[in-house]
């Protein structure tokens, strides 16, 4: 985490005075991080308006998970984060064109103690978390006792690359567009960077104007990731997701802004509830906008406690061209 996060206060200092007005930028594009999930075409939640920008985000979650089953033995204690850029353009009347890369780092962490506490001040479930020594790295994926993926403490690698196109259907109120995408298997699959095969997905896409100072957004899609090839192969299958969003333009420079997303799991049956069950995000945070500059910082949790880190910080730039 530390190692991405100088990036920040230099942009911030480069930020141009505030600018009058305020326009809807859409909602927080936070990936799930859960470490079997991330490299599988992971899904956002986005807006239906097409765009010319550059983003750069950071993200950090922290996850335990020590489950086993008949066939599965999932273990995870570890914290990833994510630097990920990402280029859009829009080409009028024809499509907007985006590409996105993410670099990924695995670590140990260090909120462990943190976690700890918070889940105990509030009456939260910790999943045992205190059985194991507090930020020491673990993260092994066996089935039929032969292990699949073993990631290592402290390795940075490139993710999966992806491509996506996106066509607006209905430009007026509300907007629709649909979008379509490539994931290209550049990350190590047997590292946990990547899943070795090229996944797609497309996705219906719909922004609705809820008066002059609300906006939502819904998402509703489905991905078909290719197999996983790490040390040995497993087959996937396709999942569906959907997401929803609203943002809420309190101040002339300022949203606050709330959303949930769905994801079923890709995974064949384990026997595992926690990777199973439908996976679920719930997103509140906030965003700074100056002219064509915006900076947000999110908050996520997994309120299923299924398929998703315990927690999620996002923090990100954005320019509009």
């Amino acid at each position: 985490m530390r190692r991405f996060f100088w990036i920040f206060p230099i942009i911030i200092a480069l930020f141009p005075s505030p600018a009058s007005g305020f326009s809807f930028e859409g909602p927080f594009e936070v990936k799930n991080q859960f470490p079997l999930f991330l490299y599988l075409d992971t899904p956002v939640v986005e807006s239906a308006v097409n765009e010319s920008s550059f983003s750069i985000s950071v993200s950090h979650s922290s996850m335990f998970m020590m489950r086993n089953s008949a066939d599965w033995t999932i273990n995870l204690d570890m914290e990833v984060t994510e630097l990920n850029l990402k280029y859009k353009r829009n080409i009028p009347d024809i499509f907007e064109f985006g590409i996105e890369v993410p670099v990924l780092d695995f670590s140990s962490g260090f909120m462990d103690g943190f976690l700890d506490s918070y889940h105990h001040a509030f009456g939260f479930p910790d999943s045992g978390r205190e059985t194991r020594p507090e930020n020491e790295f673990l993260c092994e994926v066996k089935r039929n006792g032969v292990v699949i993926v073993r990631a290592e403490d402290g390795r940075v690698g490139l993710g999966d690359i992806r491509l996506t196109i996106k066509r607006a259907l209905i430009k007026d109120d509300p907007s629709v567009s649909v979008k379509a995408n490539i994931e290209f298997p550049t990350g190590m699959a047997s590292r946990g960077f990547g899943n070795g095969s090229i996944d797609g997905g497309v996705a219906l896409l719909v922004d609705k104007r809820l008066g002059k100072k609300f906006n939502s957004y819904f998402n509703l899609g489905v991905v078909f990731p290719g197999d996983l090839h790490a040390e040995q192969t497993v087959r996937l299958k396709e999942y569906f997701y959907a997401g929803a969003a609203v943002e809420a333009a309190l101040l002339e420079n300022f949203s606050l802004l709330g959303q949930i997303s769905f994801q079923s799991s890709p995974f064949p049956h384990t026997g595992i509830g926690s990777v199973d069950r439908t996976a679920a995000l719930l997103t509140i945070g906030g965003r700074y906008g100056t002219g064509k500059n915006s900076l947000e910082f999110s908050l996520t949790e997994d309120p299923n406690t299924a398929g998703a880190p315990d927690v999620i910080f996002n923090l990100a730039y954005k320019k509009r061209f």
